[in-house]
């Protein structure tokens, strides 16, 4: 009997391994998509921020608060907006500043902002983020 429980323990512990691997891999997958588009011209920055953690990566870091001020308050706004105007399965929002752009979009629990320089082309930082 005892054999029988160590091969149980072992298919259980089998068949748990595979879920936390792709969740790592989806994980990486994403991180390293937003490493490539931070090198692409004119990124100033990102903001990852998910249930367990914060990634904020931006050319200036004196402003992180206000980048991260402006992308909470741009999520809880789309959420406050799409549930008065029944608005469901908003996929990305782009904001177009004077100076500035940014792209802000939910993959999974991952909630993302990349900021960008005006003449940097964002329908190419959707495309790459998106083949997560």
């Amino acid at each position: 009997m005892t054999n029988k429980k160590r091969k149980d323990e072992l298919q259980t512990t089998e068949t748990a391994e595979p879920t936390v691997i792709e969740n790592a891999t989806f994980e990486s997958t994403l991180r390293a998509n937003l490493e490539e588009i931070r090198n692409y011209d004119g990124i100033v920055g990102y903001i990852l921020k998910n249930t367990n953690s914060a990634s904020i990566d931006l050319k200036d870091p004196a402003k992180i608060i206000d980048y991260a001020i402006l992308s909470s308050t741009t999520f809880d706004s789309t959420e406050e907006l799409s549930k008065l105007f029944n608005l469901e399965g908003i996929k990305d929002i782009i904001i177009n500043g004077k100076n500035l752009k940014m792209i802000s979009l939910t993959i999974e629990k991952n909630r993302i902002s990349i900021f960008l320089e005006n003449s940097s082309d964002a329908d190419r930082v959707l495309k790459r983020i998106q083949m997560v």
